[in-house]
């Protein structure tokens, strides 16, 4: 299912399920912060299948058909733009690789790496790779991660991100995720604060981040 077909309808499920970020553990967003979506900022580039590796329609692919699946799944956060969140968002090549280290194939287009994925995993846990790429709660652009060497992010799933800076002019940054066996995802400096000032922010990711050994 496109990204735009879930949209407008997301928005209703995140406010039902009550997606909002805890007051306790936020600080909350300057007043002069647009609310435009993350999901909206997706969908306008273009979330159909490529032979671009680098922008990120199989990370569209994979939020709509959670959102398919399981239209009051967290991941619907990602749809209202009231709610203050960072993402970190892999490109196509980054899920590629996700899938040639289950398969040990290669897969030759975008189409078959996201069904690749679907068939290996499945769904529930294709959702809980999603939010652990998303931090709820914080708008942080470049110049603050630049400065969060040895910060703990909590996800949306719940398991932490350790981040390592390496450079705070570049910005090289490198995240830590729970897969101790694996290269951790570096931060693209060159993709950085996509969608820059509204509450939800991202920067893209060379990896995936994996909640787990896998």
């Amino acid at each position: 299912m496109s990204l735009r077909h879930w949209l407008v309808g997301a928005v209703s499920a995140a406010t039902a399920v009550g997606l909002a970020a805890p007051a306790a553990s936020a600080a909350p967003a300057a007043p002069s912060l647009g609310t435009r979506s993350l999901a909206s900022v997706l969908a306008a580039d273009g979330d159909t299948f490529d032979r671009n590796w680098y922008d990120y329609d199989i990370l569209a692919q994979a939020v709509g058909a959670v959102l398919a699946a399981k239209p009051t799944s967290k991941v619907a956060v990602l749809a209202d733009g009231t709610v203050p969140l960072t993402a970190f968002l892999p490109n196509d090549r980054a899920f590629q690789v996700l899938a040639f280290d289950l398969t040990k194939r290669w897969p030759g287009s975008e189409q078959q790496t996201f069904t690749t994925l679907a068939r290996t995993v499945g769904i529930d846990a294709i959702e809980s790779v999603l939010l652990y790429h998303v931090v709820p709660g914080a708008t942080i652009d470049k110049q603050a991660a630049a400065n969060a060497d040895g910060a703990q992010l909590t996800t949306a799933l719940g398991p932490t991100i350790g981040v390592r800076v390496l450079s705070r002019q570049l910005p090289l940054i490198v995240l830590r995720d729970k897969d101790p066996n694996d290269v951790n995802p570096i931060v693209n400096p060159f993709a950085l604060d996509i969608n820059k000032g509204n509450r939800q922010i991202a920067h893209g990711i060379v990896f995936v981040l994996r909640p787990a050994d896998l």
